[in-house]
């Protein structure tokens, strides 16, 4: 990403953003990627989902060196889920019972993150305190338990913290016992399979198994960040707010607010994503000639699943723009409002208004 990239005229960040869609399908779709893919899951056939928040750093196939539609992604503002949430509840439940049916086990990582160099970097969905947000995952476990099961030999619930200086993650086992990546290096990965036995004694070995590349991956990564000698991004500088699902391609810092479509008050974090952008605006973080409003609603096939997305593209894009309208009304008259839909074989992003 440029680093001017905040700094443009709206309609140039605009442009930038389709673009950086259009880049993403094509290396989904690209022959080699689909074949690494295929591959992959030939050889480690576990199911992964990942609980996340809205944070572009959040980037896990990037963190793990994993291939781009491995671990499938539920991404909500501060990674604050419920399973009691109807259509939360409904998206999960399907998601691992299309893999069961397929004779798949089902990891779901439920990460937090945090920062080691400076509280202010942490998650803003908990006022960046890393025990809150850290006590959350725990509760979502609790919930993932309470509807599969407690003994682990389908559906394993993994606690994971995701410490942004370094993309470091942190697994928990039992009895609070962690495994912090960061402090591995290469010499280390011969002694990983006996660390994760020990480490999540009731994950079933071939899981476990399907694990171990994404932790290999990460230490790897962290090597690298740290060769790299990258500068931790602190500055909050997001322009535009993300409505539904299909934003897979925006694992970029401090550009998108993402709200995802499974709270049943969305009014709620849309007031709160429309309070930061304003506040950038004021503070000078980004220009003030305006921000973009973004809905998308994926589809699998043509026909009916592709008009209702774009009938739930639409709903989400005025019921957010709405909620605007009545808590920031000087906001919005800056706001940009698009819709689209996301044909999910390919990840196509499709605007449609």
């Amino acid at each position: 990403m440029p680093s001017a990239i905040h700094s443009q005229p709206i309609q140039q960040r605009i442009d930038w953003l389709m673009e950086l869609s259009r880049t993403h399908s094509a290396q989904f779709c690209d022959p080699e990627n689909y074949l690494a893919r295929q591959r992959y899951l030939a050889e480690h056939p576990t199911h992964i989902i990942a609980l996340k928040c809205m944070d572009g750093r959040l980037h896990l196939p990037y963190a793990t060196q994993t291939p781009l539609g491995i671990i499938r992604p539920f991404r909500n503002l501060g990674g604050i889920f419920d399973l009691g949430w109807p259509y939360m509840g409904d998206l999960l439940e399907s998601s691992v019972l299309e893999a069961i049916n397929a004779g798949r086990r089902v990891l779901i990582i439920i990460t937090y993150h945090y920062s080691k160099g400076d509280r202010s970097r942490g998650c803003a969905g908990f006022d960046c305190d890393h025990h809150a947000a850290m006590e959350h995952a725990q509760d979502i476990r609790l919930q993932v338990e309470a509807i599969f099961g407690h003994d682990h030999q389908t559906v394993y619930p993994l606690v994971c913290g995701f410490e942004t200086d370094e993309d470091a993650l942190i697994l928990h086992g039992a009895e609070d016992v962690q495994l912090d990546l960061s402090t591995l290096s290469d010499v280390d990965i011969p002694t990983l399979i006996p660390r994760l036995q020990s480490l999540l004694p009731d994950m079933p070995s071939q899981m476990r198994h399907d694990l171990l590349p994404l932790v290999e991956g990460n230490i790897r990564h962290i090597a690298e960040i740290r060769q790299s000698h990258r500068e931790p991004d602190i500055e909050h500088r997001e322009w535009m707010i993300c409505v539904g699902r299909g934003f897979d391609f925006l694992h970029v810092p401090n550009v998108a607010l993402i709200i995802g479509p499974y709270s049943p008050d969305l009014s709620d974090p849309i007031t709160k994503a429309a309070g930061i952008i304003r506040a950038n605006m004021e503070k000078g973080r980004i220009p003030d000639d305006g921000f973009l409003l973004l809905s998308s609603a994926p589809f699998q096939e043509a026909g009916p699943d592709h008009a209702r997305a774009e009938l739930k593209a639409n709903f989400m894009a005025e019921f957010a723009a709405e909620v605007i309208r009545k808590t920031q009304p000087e906001l919005a008259q800056k706001m940009l409002i698009r819709t689209a839909t996301l044909h999910w074989p390919t990840r196509r992003l499709d605007v449609v208004d």
